[in-house]
Order: C-alpha cells, then sequence, then structure tokens
C-alpha cells in the first residue's frame, strides 16, 4: 500500500503547531518546511527544533511518521521592505486598511517554496495554517487566494498540488480546542510553553497562554481564543458534574 505523504508549513508559531498534529493524525509521514525571511520574530525560528522533538513524544505513531525538516532562507520580503514584521517600526494600521505588519505576498511565497520543495521530495499535500476567521485582515490568508495558489501551482508543476487549511474556517478558541482533541493536554501545554506567536518574539513574558509581548496582535488574538477555550472547557466541567 502507498503510503500517505504531507508537507507542513511549520513556523514554529501555535497555528503551524495545531496543523503540524492535524498532519500527523492523517498523513503515513510528514516532512516539516520553516522559512527565514528576515522576520523580526526570530525565536519564532529556534522555537522549531524544540517543538519538533517534544511532538515526538505526544503520540507513540508520531515519533515514526515524523521526518524530515527543512529551513529554507527567503530574502525578498525583508530586500521588499516596508512591513513590521520584517523591520524595526511600531505596528499600526496602513493607509490601505491593513495592518503593517502585512508582508505583501509573503504565503503565496511561501507556498510556491513549499510546492517546490513538494516537488523535489514527491509529496503533493500541503499543509498551512492560514486561517480567514481569526486573522488581521490579510488577503493571501483568505480561502479563495489558497485555492486559486493550488490550482496555479499545479498548472506550473504539471502536477497535482493539494493545500489542506484545516483553520481556514475556526476562530482562535477552536485552534486550541481542535489541539486538545488530536493531542490533549500534552499537546496544548506544549504548545503554551514552546509555540512563538508574538510579533516581539517575546520569550520573557508567561501569561496563561504562553509567552509574549502581550500587547501586539498576535498576543491579542491568542490570549482571548485561550480565555474562551477554558471557559468553555469550565463550562463543560460543571455540565459534566
Amino acid at each position: 500500500m502507498t503510503k500517505t505523504r504531507a508537507l507542513v508549513l511549520f513556523s514554529g508559531g501555535q497555528d503551524s503547531t495545531v496543523c503540524l498534529a492535524w498532519a500527523l493524525a492523517r498523513f503515513d509521514q510528514v516532512e516539516t518546511v520553516g522559512f527565514d525571511y528576515g522576520q523580526r520574530h526570530a525565536a519564532e525560528l529556534a522555537a522549531r527544533p524544540r517543538l519538533l522533538a517534544a511532538m515526538r513524544t505526544i503520540r507513540s505513531e508520531w515519533r515514526s511518521r515524523l521526518e524530515e525538516d527543512h529551513l529554507i532562507p527567503l530574502a525578498a520580503p525583508r530586500a521588499i521592505g516596508g512591513s513590521a514584521l520584517t523591520q524595526s517600526m511600531a505596528i499600526a494600521m496602513g493607509r490601505d486598511g491593513l495592518p503593517n505588519t502585512f508582508v505583501p505576498g509573503r504565503n503565496l511565497m511561501f507556498l510556491t517554496a513549499a510546492a517546490a520543495l513538494g516537488y523535489r521530495r514527491e509529496i503533493a499535500d500541503l499543509v498551512g495554517g492560514m486561517c480567514e476567521t481569526d486573522f488581521s485582515g490579510y488577503p493571501d490568508c483568505r480561502h479563495d487566494t489558497i485555492q486559486a495558489t493550488a490550482k496555479a501551482l499545479g498548472l506550473g508543476l504539471a502536477r497535482d498540488v493539494r493545500i489542506h487549511t484545516p483553520l481556514m474556517f475556526i476562530d482562535k478558541a477552536a485552534t486550541w480546542k481542535l489541539a486538545g482533541e488530536i493531542g490533549g493536554e500534552a499537546l496544548v501545554s506544549l504548545i503554551v510553553e514552546e509555540s512563538v506567536t508574538c510579533y516581539e518574539g517575546d520569550r520573557t513574558h508567561r501569561h496563561d497562554w504562553g509567552y509574549g509581548c502581550g500587547i501586539c496582535p498576535a498576543c491579542d488574538l491568542r490570549a482571548r481564543g485561550f480565555e474562551k477555550y477554558r471557559d468553555t472547557l469550565s463550562a463543560k466541567n460543571r455540565d459534566d458534574l
């Protein structure tokens, strides 16, 4: 029987960690790819090896399923500039109505590089944490954008390219819930302790939901989602009594 294979876009953040668990629960062999694009929150990249090592211990079958990790340098986003994620500038709303944390075309670059790597690795299934429910308004996170990209990549590579986005239509509270359903409290705790979502890459301030500055939009989404998730768990526990 042919083994199913997936390549997960794995940044070291909360969403990509949940997506990795989702892929490990569904595919026989899973590889990961991260991107060094000059992001100011480089602590995210440093978290990747710690997370990958710990993921192998959460489920016995994940140890054999989780295979090679890849790190690809992408100089274009930093060279283009103008984003608070690649330059030292205050996070603010831009004149176009998007936050200046938007890195134009970032997900398109990521998916193109991942599809090219998948071509070489003979992997047609890509998994990414893009989401249009709980996001900052980034147009390259939308479902239509991702599916159009999959079609273009399939045409350009003359082979099937399937992009799975398990978080696309759920909010951050549901993302925490999905982590618990797939990997139990061990996965939730791992995300809290090791994943980096903060745009500042802050690893000094510890909150119930993990480490971060507690101020940036990414921290705000993560914190509010965690609070809602915990409230839901508490209500369920009361109902079960």
